[in-house]
């Protein structure tokens, strides 16, 4: 299960990194036009220090990695396999008191296994389709706050240059 976690956490880098990498080609595809006839160094200039005044204002830098900003939820549930036997060897154990009462006690043993194996095993899959869930919901969250961080820098770093006279689209 632990590699389980270590693989969606890996999963989860890997789409943060790329939203990172289409957030930094965003941010390149500003059209910026010199409406007051800026010469390209005033404008890098000008480019740089709102960069630095948008990330000052909205605590959020485009140039960084983006990070998780909560841990994971926790999936530390057992495989399917795993509430099979579980499940089994509690059906067993109350087939076999049940059986006993009835006079057939390795008979009610060998249903109580089967029925309690099946059961084990649902219970266990339907646990780990929660966790799956709950991870992918997670994920989703991590991805969406993401997004409004960077909206909310890229509507400063726009409004920071059309204050010093340039078009942005």
């Amino acid at each position: 299960m632990r590699t389980k976690m270590i693989i969606l956490v890996s999963l989860i880098l890997v789409v943060m990194a790329a939203q990172y990498a289409m957030a930094q080609q965003q941010q390149q595809n500003f059209v910026i036009y010199p409406a007051k006839g800026q010469s390209q160094q005033q404008m890098e200039m000008d480019k740089y220090e709102c960069y630095t005044w948008a990330k000052q204002q909205t605590g959020f830098d485009p140039m960084a990695m983006p990070t998780a900003t909560s841990a994971p939820p926790p999936s530390d549930q057992g495989s399917p396999a795993g509430g099979a036997v579980k499940g089994g060897a509690v059906g067993a154990l109350a087939g076999l008191a049940i059986g006993s009462l009835s006079g057939s006690a390795g008979e009610g043993a060998a249903i109580g296994a089967v029925a309690g194996g099946i059961f084990g095993g649902l219970r266990a899959r339907h646990q780990e389709e929660e966790a799956q869930q709950q991870q992918q919901q997670w994920a989703n969250q991590q991805a969406s706050q993401y997004m409004q961080k960077r909206d909310y820098y890229n509507r400063a770093y726009s409004a920071c240059l059309t204050g010093r006279g340039y078009v942005v689209q």
